[in-house]
């Protein structure tokens, strides 16, 4: 049977120990998000303050049972402005990071990146996946899965670089990267293997730093090192990955989903790149991996407050 190995209880541990981090929820208007905040607060890992209609988040307080004693909620009309009154609490510092509620991903990214916002940042905003996966011996970060569509070379630079940054942050001094494509070979019909071969090299000239990178890999011998043995590759990634880089969103997606679904994989989902971390989760997500995707921003509020810049 498939066990799962904890990983995420350290990371949760330390973060527990911080303060409570100050939070936006951005419109929490349904059950699960808004136990999501109250529990969240119990665990002592966030100090929520919802933003969003007033009375329907009461309403469904309300009907769930839940107590808000003690949480403060910034009432607005609908969730386009919790968005941006989220974004501008933030670009204040009034809060330290955003949780998305019950509004669409793209409504929420779509504020923090307007010309008005101040939570831009000179790297592009990327999406990861903290994976712990029973049949794999460490956490295994899947990136992007969420926001980067068909991400250029300079994309794909950058959001490597914010997967490594917040590898470092886990305490892992150099992480593997492995660049995927459908092959390990580089093949100029398939652009996927051309970006992951400019990546190795970007990596070798330091245009990628903290990171051992290769590619192209395919996802096989990017994990198991009999796949890669097997087919005879040489690489110090191969078969030990600790970041896998998906040549676009779609593979992203479904591979981070396979591994949930078909592998019984917990993944804590988190928006790299601006100013304040930003917790992504879906309304399927148990209550251990809202905890971990929370830990994690935890985690990167305190190292963005400790360098006095962001991560």
């Amino acid at each position: 049977m498939l066990r799962h190995h904890g990983r995420y209880e350290a990371i949760i541990r330390q973060a527990i120990s911080l303060p409570a981090m100050r939070t936006a929820v951005v419109h929490p208007c349904s059950t699960e998000t808004l136990r999501s905040a109250v529990e969240l607060k119990e665990q002592g890992l966030l100090d929520p303050i919802l933003v969003g209609p007033e009375h329907k988040i009461r309403a469904i307080a309300d009907a769930a049972e839940l107590s808000l004693a003690g949480i403060d909620i910034e009432p607005v009309e609908h969730s386009h402005a919790a968005a941006d009154r989220s974004v501008e609490l933030a670009s204040t510092a009034k809060v330290a990071a955003l949780m998305k509620g019950s509004l669409h991903s793209d409504e929420l990214l779509s504020a923090v990146v307007a010309p008005a916002s101040k939570l831009k940042t000179g790297r592009r905003m990327s999406h990861v996946y903290v994976m712990d996966i029973p049949a794999y011996d460490k956490l295994l970060i899947v990136t992007d899965a969420a926001i980067n569509i068909q991400p250029d070379l300079d994309r794909k630079r950058d959001i490597c670089q914010n997967a490594v940054d917040l590898m470092h942050l886990l305490g892992v001094a150099k992480p593997l990267v492995a660049v995927l494509a459908a092959v390990e070979t580089v093949n100029s019909k398939m652009p996927s293997t051309l970006d992951a071969a400019a990546l190795t090299v970007m990596a070798a000239r330091g245009q990628i730093e903290g990171a051992v990178v290769d590619g192209p890999l395919a996802f096989d011998n990017a994990i198991s090192i009999e796949a890669a043995q097997a087919k005879c590759i040489t690489s110090p990634v191969a078969g030990r990955a600790d970041i896998l880089l998906v040549p676009d969103l779609e593979a992203g997606n479904m591979l981070a989903k396979q591994l949930i679904y078909f592998a019984g994989a917990d993944a804590a989902g988190l928006v790299l790149g601006a100013r304040v971390p930003i917790i992504l989760t879906s309304r399927a997500d148990p209550a251990k991996v809202r905890t971990a995707s929370a830990a994690l921003a935890r985690l990167m509020a305190a190292k963005r407050l400790e360098a006095r810049m962001p991560l």
